[in-house]
């Protein structure tokens, strides 16, 4: 049941520790709408029932509010095509990047992971607004993540499975890029090498079934 993979999906973020408490926001693509965590429940207490439905005119029914920042995860599906699932976080290496209104740039290869040459930040904007959702919509052209200015990061993906891993994996690449700079300016990997990067990821992970004669 989709709403409980929902539900697992916020859980696991706030086992990962890229989230915490009831901040954050976990999407899935449902029909022409989606569903989404309520906004100011503890991910602990949810329920199936307790994940809203929102329509594609992003109206909704039932008790519960859905995110705060439901609007931008309505827009991004409505011009993605490609995107099922969106995670959004406030984790602690992220937040801190995206705090210095900074992009961030391919010290690693792993950067890729994100579908481009580099994660970008998003302009800032008040939470919820049609601005941070259009601010974020540029960020991901091109890319599953990135950083929002003062805020936080929005991971859209295929799935929830892969949108998890993406945000954890760059959580990590904060980490590992704040930690470079207080010892010295990292090397960045040029446009060269990071399309050679994506090109390999095009099959990276995917196993050929085809047996050995």
């Amino acid at each position: 049941m989709l709403a409980k993979d929902v539900i697992k999906t916020a859980l696991k973020m706030n086992d990962l520790g890229i989230n915490q408490g009831t901040s954050g926001n976990v999407s899935a693509r449902k029909g022409s709408g989606f569903l989404i965590t309520p906004s100011g429940l503890d991910y602990d207490s949810l329920k199936a029932k307790d994940i809203v439905k929102v329509k594609q005119d992003g109206s909704y029914k039932g008790p519960l509010k859905p995110s705060s920042e439901w609007r931008f995860h309505h827009d991004i599906y409505q011009v993605r095509d490609d995107v099922n699932a969106i995670i959004h976080t406030h984790s602690k290496f992220a937040t801190t990047l995206a705090c210095l209104r900074q992009d961030l740039p391919p010290f690693h290869y792993m950067i890729a992971v994100a579908g481009g040459k580099d994660i970008r930040c998003a302009p800032y904007a008040t939470f919820g607004s049609q601005d941070l959702s259009d601010h974020a919509i540029e960020a991901l052209q091109d890319r599953k993540a990135c950083l929002l200015a003062n805020h936080g990061m929005i991971v859209a993906a295929e799935n929830l499975k892969k949108a998890l891993a993406i945000a954890h994996e760059i959580e990590l690449l904060c980490e590992q890029y704040l930690n470079a700079l207080q010892v010295g300016e990292p090397h960045i990997l040029s446009d060269a090498e990071m399309e050679e990067v994506l090109e390999k990821f095009k099959t990276y992970g995917k196993q050929d079934t085809k047996e050995d004669s």
